[in-house]
């Protein structure tokens, strides 16, 4: 595939660095050479120094040919006129578009084809927030994703002594929670992937990553760890995009506080947020902290602009008692250092955000993708199309399916409504019946004799991007059927 990607910053940068590694053709364009030149001497992708919003420039990197592009330039403006153009003058089939403020967001009419002409929109703001509150509603966990619009989660967990599974083998999962059906998708042991058996013993400092009923899943981490009191105190460090994003939408769940060192912004936070205590001062202030019971907090997010003010608050509230700590890093190396540090996440807003840029580039009906272990593995959700003579699945026992090594399936969904029945111009009646087609869909944990049926959402783990491909074409139909 031909992608142009404008915008050499850490979102463009880490989607690059994801595509160029699966055989694509990648454009990178930006006003920065010296920026182009540094990724050049890393990747195997061409660059254009120049302004992504001007045609001479979108031509230079090859847009009249470009199957795709990506507009994830600092500026929400430059990005939708690059889309405008993209569909003008060079009718690029698909166009993405990064928009950060929540005035555009808010009118979606902005991007349609009368408009701008931006296909799909990404928030990173919107997407970190969501990824954030899932880890504050259940504080035991490494990381917490959803499928199948919400009906299936997959949960990271680390296995702690205690937990009544460690030390005993995947098999007897079932005879603990007999009456939920879940699955092991992997286990990461000391950074290390391991395909999970029946006979696989969990091992206390395992990375295990399970797949069930979203209803289900705290039933299933029980087993695995000991179950923390339910979060209520919340502390954000840093009021900007995300810290107040946030806090907004914790507000009236939660007992909320932020810290911001600028002035002004406290007293915006203050006209918008009624129901979150907000404190003017500096993230890293020890005196601060300890004045604001910072022991007695469930959670502290550092989620300032300043990786290194992150790291020092996030690393003193934890020394002073705080819970669970949180802390937002931008470059990829602190994320890797921290992870053996005393932050219990630390969270890279480029390979959260990924994600939702790779199920549009995928091949084949790929519906979600989420970037695992700092981009080194994925779990995607596929839906299986076409009748036994034509698919590779669809009617066969997931047994008796060619899956690459590393890769497992491990929840299938039927019976959801198709992708675009979620649109919010639909009349309530229509939205009515989608609800009621969601709630009866049937959640299947893959066992050795299920069978995958046409239309299916199938949940896949992979362990090895490298194997990516190889499941995209196992999950592409035959030319003849389409």
């Amino acid at each position: 595939m031909k992608i142009i990607i404008l915008g050499a910053g850490r979102v463009g940068s880490t989607v690059a660095e994801s595509l160029v590694g699966e055989a694509n053709d990648i454009t990178m364009v930006d006003l920065s050479a010296s920026k182009l030149s540094l990724l050049q001497d890393r990747m195997d992708l061409r660059t254009v120094a120049g302004n992504a919003s001007h045609p001479a420039t979108m031509g230079q990197a090859g847009a009249d040919d470009a199957d795709m592009i990506l507009a994830v330039t600092g500026s929400d403006e430059t990005n939708m006129v690059a889309c405008k153009l993209a569909a003008s003058l060079f009718n690029t089939p698909t166009k993405i578009a990064r928009i950060r403020a929540t005035n555009y967001l808010d009118h979606p009419e902005i991007f349609s084809k009368e408009n701008f002409c931006v296909d799909f929109a990404i928030c990173p703001e919107q997407i970190l927030t969501g990824y954030i509150e899932k880890l504050i509603e259940f504080p035991e966990a490494l990381q917490v994703l959803d499928f199948a619009s919400g009906k299936v989660s997959l949960v990271a967990v680390k296995a702690f002594y205690g937990g009544p599974l460690v030390g005993q083998q995947l098999q007897e999962l079932r005879q603990h929670v007999p009456n939920v059906e879940t699955r092991v998708a992997a286990i990461f042991r000391r950074d290390r992937p391991i395909i999970p058996e029946g006979s696989t013993v969990v091992e206390a400092g395992d990375e295990v990553f399970f797949i069930a009923s979203s209803r289900d899943i705290r039933i299933v981490m029980s087993e695995l760890r000991s179950m923390d009191k339910p979060a209520r105190r919340v502390m954000i460090a840093g009021g900007g995009k995300v810290g107040r994003r946030l806090a907004e939408a914790l507000q009236h769940s939660y007992q909320v506080r932020i810290i911001e060192y600028n002035g002004k912004t406290c007293e915006s936070l203050a006209q918008d947020l009624h129901n979150v205590l907000i404190l003017h001062g500096d993230v890293t202030d020890e005196e601060l902290l300890e004045s604001e019971n910072i022991s007695e907090m469930d959670v502290f997010c550092a989620l300032t602009n300043d990786d290194e003010n992150n790291i020092m608050a996030a690393l003193m509230a934890k020394r002073m008692g705080a819970r669970k700590v949180i802390a937002l890093i931008n470059r990829g190396i602190y994320v890797d250092l921290m992870q053996s540090s005393g932050i219990d996440i630390a969270i890279s807003p480029a390979q959260v955000t990924i994600g939702s840029l790779l199920a549009y580039v995928r091949q084949g009906d790929v519906v979600v993708v989420h970037s695992l272990r700092r981009g080194a593995a994925e779990a995607l959700e596929l839906v299986a199309h076409g009748d036994a003579s034509s698919s590779n699945v669809v009617g066969k026992k997931i047994e008796d399916i060619k899956l690459p090594k590393g890769a497992t399936i491990g929840a299938i969904v039927r019976g959801l409504p198709p992708g675009d029945a979620y649109r919010q111009d639909l009349p309530e009646e229509e939205k009515k019946h989608i609800s009621e087609r969601w709630n009866q869909a049937q959640v299947i944990v893959a066992h050795h004799d299920t069978v995958i049926e046409q239309d299916d959402h199938v949940i896949m783990f992979v362990v090895n991007k490298k194997m990516i491909r190889q499941v995209e074409k196992l999950f592409q139909v035959n030319v003849a059927f389409l």
